[in-house]
């Protein structure tokens, strides 16, 4: 018994002020992380965002040229459009 007596008034102290603020703070950054991206996100998501860019303008040059060469490139041939049809 007097093991609890010991551990009573700790016990007691520790519910009282360590858990609250222990669970305040824990909260608190939660919701400090979870607002937005971090300095270090933003940049590589800007730098993903150029690389997009330059990836469609890309491809929109290889369109160009290849509707300069080859006018009926982007309709399938023959064999594939019967296929198609019968799909």
């Amino acid at each position: 018994m007097e093991f609890w007596q010991f551990m009573f008034v700790p016990t007691i102290l520790f519910m009282v002020i360590v858990a609250p603020v222990w669970i305040s703070m824990h909260y608190r950054s939660v919701n400090r992380s979870a607002k937005g991206l971090s300095a270090e996100d933003r940049e590589t998501v800007e730098q993903m965002l150029e690389t997009v860019d330059k990836l469609t303008d890309r491809i929109e040059t290889l369109e160009r040229l290849l509707d300069a060469d080859h006018g009926g490139w982007r309709q399938p041939s023959g064999q594939e459009q019967h296929r198609e049809v019968n799909s």
